[in-house]
């Protein structure tokens, strides 16, 4: 584990002064002070800091809808088969134990089928990701056969504060470990990245360049306060606006892998909400611009039962405060599963504090998926009932019923069909459980036709058979 110590902005003196002055802290006075610069907090730290190469095997999307088709196999049986691309790719990763768990990003290795993780003294380890999620970037590998690794402590990030000094240590273009320093420049950055709300991060000015993805964001103490994970950037190199995911996060990615878990179980709100704005703020009697105004919840929400309603302002998760989806999602998530929030809202005109227990979201009804088989028209299509589990899994609105497209399939795809997909009708018989779907499609004839809700808007595909 990296020890604590001050670094020489903070460097105790090392003269004849007596004790009780000895252990204050202070800026560096002189250049012999000034030229240790963060030497020893480098040498401590960044043996905890990895290099990642991974091959991500994609195949072309580029062959034709024709290929696999009976009728024109001996057309295609000519020329050359399509053959999968090898793609590689270039991170960073951070030990955070010392049998062997790092994390980096999930664009760095979520996909990856051959994983090679070299530390800094040159040992080269095989590596398996055992957790990964998209949305939030990142993923754990373990390690085989590692035992008595440096590694990085994690700290408290809710404590962080803009202005503390940060080094950002990575890999940045291939070039071999390489250590920045910088600021904290900005905390709850919100809208900077992919996903579905899950983009929350620490905003630094410490130069992150591409292959620093998934290396540490460390503090004056060595600890390590955040992941890199993306640039602002026009064209492609740092321009002072780096973003770095919260160590608080790591920790529950963490906690979750050690438990054996290989999927990502983040709590389930149930809502949707916006940022309240001085307009807001005015009509609903508030002094202040804050929280996050619920504008929808689904009635099997945890806070449907803990007594919130549409109209209710959310100020605040466990004393930290929350100004839109983003940060509530992100609250929630280093919350964990299990266990229970204390919630600040603006409640007719009167604020209070309402414990709310987390879990994931209910499979009820249940789902039943159905997957169609080669007898049917679109075999390989995929659908389920919808209900919360699926909601939230398929990042539907909360107001989604009915049956919903899980995977199209080959057939069905080519045709236009995505996954997320409501599925209304088929032939224009209405469609109200999974199990319709398969029976409806047998009774077509020479011709079909899917009546679907894609975010919504209407529309019809038709397929000859």
């Amino acid at each position: 584990m990296v020890r604590r110590f001050a670094i020489p902005l903070t460097l105790m003196l090392v003269t004849c002064l007596p004790p009780a002055v000895q252990a204050e802290t202070h800026v560096p006075q002189n250049q012999a002070e000034i030229s240790l610069g963060f030497a020893p907090l480098v040498k401590e730290a960044a043996p905890a800091v990895v290099n990642i190469y991974a091959k991500i095997i994609r195949q072309d999307q580029n062959r034709s809808p024709f290929a696999n088709d009976p009728f024109f196999d001996d057309f295609f049986r000519q020329f050359a088969q399509p053959r999968p691309r090898v793609q590689n790719s270039l991170g960073s990763g951070v030990i955070l134990s010392p049998d062997g768990f790092v994390v980096s990003n999930y664009h760095v290795v979520g996909e990856a089928s051959d994983i090679r993780v070299v530390t800094s003294d040159r040992q080269e380890y095989e590596a398996e990701v055992v957790l990964a999620d998209k949305d939030s970037d990142l993923a754990i590998l373990h390690l085989k056969d590692a035992k008595g690794l440096p590694w990085l402590e994690l700290r408290n990030s809710d404590k962080v504060e803009v202005g503390e000094l940060a080094l950002a240590i990575g890999n940045p273009f291939g070039v071999g470990q390489t250590v920045s320093s910088g600021i904290v420049s900005g905390l709850a950055r919100t809208g900077t990245g992919g996903g579905q709300g899950f983009g929350y991060y620490i905003q630094t000015d410490a130069p992150i360049n591409p292959g620093n993805s998934g290396g540490a964001l460390i503090d004056v103490n060595g600890d390590l306060i955040g992941i890199n994970t993306r640039i602002l950037s026009r064209s492609g190199g740092s321009n002072g606006i780096g973003f770095a995911i919260p160590a608080n996060l790591v920790r529950e990615f963490l906690r979750q892998a050690e438990a054996g878990d290989t999927s990502f179980r983040r709590p389930w709100a149930g809502m949707t909400g916006q940022p309240v704005d001085s307009d807001l703020a005015e009509a609903l009697g508030m002094e202040r611009v804050d929280g996050m105004l619920i504008s929808e919840l689904h009635p099997q929400s945890p806070f449907v039962d803990a007594g919130f309603e549409v109209g209710d302002v959310v100020l605040a998760v466990d004393g930290e405060p929350v100004n839109s989806p983003s940060e509530m999602a992100f609250r929630l998530s280093v919350t964990g599963l299990g266990n229970s929030s204390e919630i600040t809202r603006v409640h007719q005109g009167k604020v209070d504090v309402v414990p709310v227990t987390l879990n994931e979201a209910p499979d009820q009804p249940a789902s039943d998926p159905i997957q169609l088989n080669d007898q049917t028209p679109l075999p390989g299509l995929v659908v389920a009932q919808v209900n919360p589990r699926v909601i939230s899994q398929m990042q539907l609105p909360l107001s989604a019923e009915g049956v919903v497209v899980l995977n199209p399939g080959p057939y069905a795809g080519r045709g236009g069909v995505k996954p997320g997909d409501l599925v209304l009708a088929v032939n224009g018989q209405p469609v109200a459980t999974a199990a319709d779907v398969p029976r409806l499609l047998m009774e077509s004839g020479r011709w079909m036709q899917l009546d679907l809700l894609r975010q919504g808007q209407r529309m019809s595909l038709r397929f000859r058979l």
